[in-house]
């Protein structure tokens, strides 16, 4: 990491930050899209319950993985204010934290899975397939955020092409686990969409056990001892790390819950066939937001390191260079995406009416991109400035006070039916994007005047 100075210096820089978090990124979410498309060629109830299974813990991983990503911002200032000897302590109680929540987590999941899949009235093989894949899945869970702490202090220096590698060897294995649980090869049980949760969980071990060889294996990263030196628990360590990333994991669990809440809403509400077309849209376009997120990530990191070297101009321009283009390059994708939904929805099913319905969500789909490209980097930019309790704000207020009520509305008593509730997240992302545009007016006046940017 370095102090660029010209437009070409921090373009430079952030495109070399940006595209291994991207590459990460993508791949990490092709685990889910495999899981996805190759449940849904075992028939459409493994489909729409890898899909239910997806929605339920999606939101539940983001929620945590937000709050182990304050490891980023905190890092990224300890090395932009030249105070490298605290980070692994630091580190250290991040993995500490991580087995914590992972372990609450798993006790949560036994006390309210079940009850929470009956309410929500699923057709017996579709409650049947939900229930299984997460219990399959959770057997990852502790190596899953133990795995992302490593990440996120890779990231944090620079050193985003680490987790890409990492990343990108886990995938094969993900894919030859997928094809022999899903549909009993290579000597495996056929366990259809069930398969997928475990394959998965094998998967995040994989990962695990590769972020800990590289921590080893690399000189740069090797310094830090890391498993070498070890730090009693600290609560006092936890409660800064969980201060800056409770907000942050909320914000982006309120986000992450709309896209769930709608999808078990749609599953109550409408048919076995509704929740497979609405699932095959909101994966391929998740997938596609995983540009905006990557951008967003890498804004964390620069503008904190800028942030943290007391480069405040440095910071407002990383800012306005990876807004504006995220939302470029969402804008371009939408073309194309629109010329190929049917195709797109092919890959996933057979069923003609999937793919025909599933072509009507990507239309609401390609309007609400432009919003989410917007509001994901900004909240990356306020992150940066360890600025995170009034956008949790901003994020509940958007999402659930104003996105999944006016869905609701407009699906239980007008005649748009499911494609209400994507209207609901169009407007819910698009209030969230004012909100945090505004917010961040505020922080960086405040930089300027010498203020202190958190409040």
């Amino acid at each position: 990491m370095y102090h660029a100075e010209t437009w070409k210096e921090k373009i430079t820089l952030l495109l070399a930050i940006l595209w291994p978090i991207m590459v990460t990124q993508v791949s990490l979410f092709a685990m889910n899209l495999i899981d996805t498309m190759m449940s849904g060629r075992v028939g459409t109830e493994d489909l729409a319950g890898v899909a239910i299974g997806s929605s339920l813990w999606m939101p539940v991983f983001s929620g945590i993985n937000g709050i182990l990503l304050a490891v980023t911002p905190i890092v990224a200032h300890l090395i932009g204010s030249g105070k490298k000897e605290t980070i692994t302590a630091s580190v250290i109680q991040g993995l500490y934290l991580s087995v914590l929540l992972a372990v609450l987590v798993v006790i949560g999941g036994f006390f309210f899975l079940e009850p929470l899949l009956v309410v929500m009235n699923l057709e017996q093989d579709v409650h049947y397939i939900a229930f299984h894949y997460l219990i399959g899945l959770s057997f990852g869970i502790i190596p899953l955020f133990a795995a992302n702490v490593l990440r996120y202090f890779f990231d944090a220096q620079g050193y985003t092409r680490i987790t890409m590698i990492i990343t990108i060897l886990a995938v094969p294995f993900n894919i030859l686990l997928n094809y022999g649980l899903i549909f009993g090869k290579l000597g495996l049980p056929a366990l259809g969409g069930i398969g997928a949760g475990y394959a998965t969980a094998i998967t995040y071990w994989i990962i695990f056990l590769f972020s800990v060889w590289m921590t080893f294996k690399v000189e740069v990263i090797r310094q830090y001892r890391l498993f070498k030196t070890w730090a009693v628990p600290s609560w006092k360590a936890m409660k800064e790390q969980l201060s800056i990333g409770i907000p942050i994991g909320l914000s982006i669990f309120f986000e992450a819950s709309i896209f769930a809440v709608v999808t078990l809403l749609i599953g109550m509400m409408f048919s076995t066939i509704t929740v497979a077309a609405h699932q095959v849209a909101l994966n391929f376009t998740t997938l596609i937001f995983m540009i905006p997120l990557s951008i967003s990530m890498a804004l964390t990191i620069v503008v904190g390191f800028s942030v943290g070297g007391r480069k405040f101009e440095e910071a407002k321009q990383y800012s306005k260079l990876g807004v504006l283009g995220g939302i470029g390059i969402l804008s371009i994708g939408s073309i194309f995406l629109y010329f190929l939904r049917e195709p797109i929805a092919y890959l996933y099913t057979n069923d003609p009416e999937v793919v025909l319905l599933a072509g009507q969500f990507f239309i609401l789909a390609i309007i609400y991109q432009i919003s989410d490209a917007a509001q994901a980097g900004l909240q990356g930019v306020l992150r940066g400035y360890k600025d995170v309790k009034i956008p949790f704000i901003t994020a509940f207020i958007s999402y659930w006070l104003i996105g999944i009520p006016v869905g609701y509305l407009l699906a239980a008593y007008t005649v748009f039916g499911p494609f209400g509730y994507w209207i609901g997240i169009i407007i819910g992302l698009t209030c969230a994007a004012i909100g945090f545009y505004v917010r961040l007016q505020i922080v960086q006046k405040k930089v300027e005047l010498g203020e202190k940017a958190v409040v």
